[in-house]
């Protein structure tokens, strides 16, 4: 069993003879065995044990089976305590994802603290075969079905090449002290049904059932690969992307072959999900200005195209800049003075703001543009509603979220990163130069 260890994690890469590990024990067969693995392997490890408070005396004498271990093979121990059923409480969440997420932070902190290379935990095939099958009843993807990765991260999976029953018997024939967590014996959580009542119908049918799903979900992960390399590939032909925004040009997403699939695959690691997609996919032949929200991002359809980006704050208070240096310190604009100035070269990009300093009243005011705002574009006669320069530059609804305007004495002298008001422009009179860029 050992050398089947040792064949494992080195062929997996999972760890180096060299690296310094932080094991997750929590006194069961399981953590127990792997501890015992990297003490006879002579590997440079410490112990961490996690006491949730949900078993009273049961959970103390967890801890002290793992700290008593430690102590008598002079392992470095730490222990922590949870009070996890608040935690779970203040959160929304069951008390198993509230262990989790505890548990996994407090590693976190530990490893970042004590310079671990990796996280071992104790899951075996059987986790790996129980978590498909939970997956597979909820309804999941091919991430869901290749069950536990052997390697995530910091997080390490060393035991992922033993099945229970292996591991029992090495914990029997090598004396290996242990503490059976009662509450795993108690079917009314899903994992315990699927391990006491459905992996035994199924074993019926195939007896080796484990290793069969162990063996299926190494072929769905490497499958996964292959379909992520053709996503990102789909990905590359259906989009552009434009100062931290995504467009999606709709005519090539509707060439895809697999439409619904491969769009969720683009936009899941934004936070929507299946429903939002199938909406999503409804707006295709509609009017432009739909707008989808995951909890960070944004997706609107804008004429052709589908536009993500994250959702970003509106500016709701009035900034008012008194002087220029005030203008450089609220903003992160760069900003520039010249004085009796009669040459000058005019930036022509429209992240700058080429202006007649003394047609210019102090103090300006930067604030969201307003549906009754108007102004003079540069080069043309008589005012235009913003709203109706948004459209006749094609500016869609999300970009005129984020769009603000400079004002001197109420009138518009700037509208940020588009244009000028005609009435500050420089001409051939002007001596005082005042040049922005956004």
């Amino acid at each position: 069993m050992l050398q089947k260890f040792t064949t494992y994690y080195q062929k997996h890469y999972l760890f180096s003879q060299s690296d310094k590990i932080l094991l997750a024990v929590s006194g069961g067969k399981d953590s127990m065995a792997m501890l015992h693995f990297f003490k006879a392997s002579n590997l440079n490890f410490d112990v961490a044990h996690c006491n949730f408070n949900l078993r009273g005396r049961e959970s103390d004498a967890d801890e002290q089976l793992v700290k008593t271990v430690c102590k008598k093979h002079q392992i470095p121990f730490f222990a922590t305590h949870f009070n996890t059923t608040a935690y779970a409480e203040q959160n929304g969440i069951s008390i198993q994802m509230a262990a989790r997420d505890l548990r996994y932070n407090w590693f976190e902190e530990l490893s970042a603290k004590n310079g671990y290379n990796f996280i071992a935990t104790a899951h075996h095939k059987n986790d790996v075969a129980e978590t498909m099958l939970i997956n597979l009843s909820k309804g999941t993807g091919l991430a869901g079905l290749h069950g536990i990765s052997k390697k995530s991260g910091k997080i390490i999976r060393p035991l992922l090449g033993f099945t229970r029953e292996e591991i029992e018997v090495f914990v029997q024939e090598n004396n290996v002290e242990f503490r059976d967590d009662q509450s795993n014996f108690n079917n009314k959580y899903t994992r315990n049904g699927i391990r006491l009542d459905v992996i035994p119908l199924l074993e019926k049918i195939n007896p080796n059932v484990i290793e069969s799903l162990n063996q299926t979900a190494n072929y769905l992960s490497d499958v996964e690969l292959i379909l992520a390399e053709k996503i990102e590939e789909e990905f590359k032909q259906c989009t552009d992307q434009e100062e931290g925004r995504v467009l999606f040009d709709i005519e090539k997403l509707q060439s895809l072959t697999a439409l619904p699939t491969q769009l969720y695959y683009f936009v899941k690691s934004y936070g929507f999900n299946a429903t939002h997609v199938e909406d999503i996919i409804q707006s295709f032949n509609e009017q432009s200005g739909k707008q989808y929200f995951s909890k960070t991002h944004q997706i609107i359809k804008d004429r052709n195209y589908l536009i993500l980006q994250k959702i970003k704050g509106n500016l709701n208070e009035e900034i008012i800049i008194n002087t220029l240096e005030e203008l450089e310190l609220k903003t992160d604009w760069k900003v520039e003075q010249l004085k009796n100035s009669t040459q000058f070269e005019i930036q022509k990009s429209a992240k700058y703001a080429n202006l007649d300093f003394d047609k210019i009243k102090l103090p300006l005011v930067l604030r969201n543009w307003s549906a009754g705002d108007v102004f003079q574009p540069l080069g043309m006669k008589g005012k235009k509603k913003l709203s109706d320069f948004f459209i006749d530059n094609k500016i869609d609804v999300l970009t005129k979220k984020t769009i603000q305007v400079l004002t001197s004495n109420n009138q518009i002298v700037w509208v940020v990163g588009y244009r000028i008001d005609d009435t500050f422009k420089l001409t051939e009179n002007t001596k005082n130069l005042l040049i922005i860029k956004c």
